[in-house]
């Protein structure tokens, strides 16, 4: 078998190879090239950060730093209130993504595993708030807790994810979708209930599935803009991701220093990314689109 396959290889005519040869070196090359280009920013703002004031505008410019302006960190952080805007952060993405999968579990599971009237109707009716857009909502929820007098508190960014996500809800539902109901049937004979059933037969297998919205929700909150600059006033109650602006305003055109508060927003999100890639992926990929 081995001797037949070589000798194919070796009857195939030399221009098909040169040019299979070709094709998988052009992919190569684009894939490197994407891979660099996507990673350029990242690369700039670590050699920005890591760059004295007096090296930015040098021409040719410093491509690597030398030795590195470690300083810019320890400046950056004691320049502003970034412990408690980090602490503020931690709050807001523990609870959001802890709320936000236990919630769009439930939801999901209800809509997928259970029957009752109006359910699909009910479900259509949740995937039709994924269009309306945010800004439609934001006065009226803004109102609600000025009454509430919620402002200038993290309460109007951790409640909400109380009720879950369409978009998580409708992932999730997929996922269980795919699981065969005689494992529901063969749970329900032995006595348990959907919660027991949700807790003890569809959650184990839907890992993946729940690694993906825990990952999505990890990374949307943490690069909340919008909803933080709204409802939080004083510096000191700001999120990361708002208290960058504080950086432009004092530090005016000083990047190291804003680069170095960029490079601490981000490292977090790469390390989730890194920490779940294989739920991940794996997740992506088995949740179907089945109806």
């Amino acid at each position: 078998m081995a001797a037949t396959t070589a000798g194919t290889r070796a009857r195939r005519p030399l221009p098909l190879r040169a040019f299979r040869l070709a094709s998988r070196l052009l992919l190569y090359l684009v894939v490197v090239g994407g891979a660099f280009g996507y990673m350029y920013p990242v690369f700039f703002m670590l050699r920005t950060s890591l760059t004295v004031e007096s090296d930015l505008y040098v021409y040719p410019p410093v491509i690597v730093p030398w030795p590195p302006a470690w300083e810019n960190y320890a400046t950056m952080w004691a320049n502003g209130p970034t412990g408690s805007w980090l602490k503020n952060t931690a709050i807001v993405v523990s609870f959001s993504v802890v709320a936000e999968t236990v919630t769009s579990v439930m939801v999901a599971y209800g809509f997928a595993r259970t029957s009752f009237a109006g359910r699909d109707k009910l479900f259509l009716g949740v995937l039709a708030t994924m269009m309306l857009p945010g800004a439609v909502t934001l006065i009226p929820r803004w109102l609600i807790f000025h009454r509430l007098d919620m402002i200038d508190t993290l309460w109007p960014l951790l409640i909400p994810r109380l009720f879950g996500t369409p978009f998580y809800i409708f992932i999730m539902r997929q996922f269980f979708l795919t699981l065969p109901r005689e494992l529901d049937d063969a749970a329900r004979i032995d006595g348990a209930s959907h919660l027991q059933i949700l807790r003890k037969v569809v959650i184990p297998l839907s890992l993946p599935a729940i690694a993906t919205i825990g990952v999505f929700s990890f990374m949307n909150r943490w690069n909340d803009f919008l909803e933080p600059l709204i409802y939080l006033l004083r510096t000191e109650n700001l999120t990361l991701a708002v208290g960058l602006r504080f950086f432009v305003s004092r530090f005016g055109t000083e990047y190291h220093l804003l680069m170095a508060g960029a490079i601490l927003l981000i490292v977090p999100m790469i390390v989730a990314f890194f920490l779940a890639q294989k739920q991940f992926i794996r997740g992506i990929a088995l949740t179907g689109i089945k109806g």
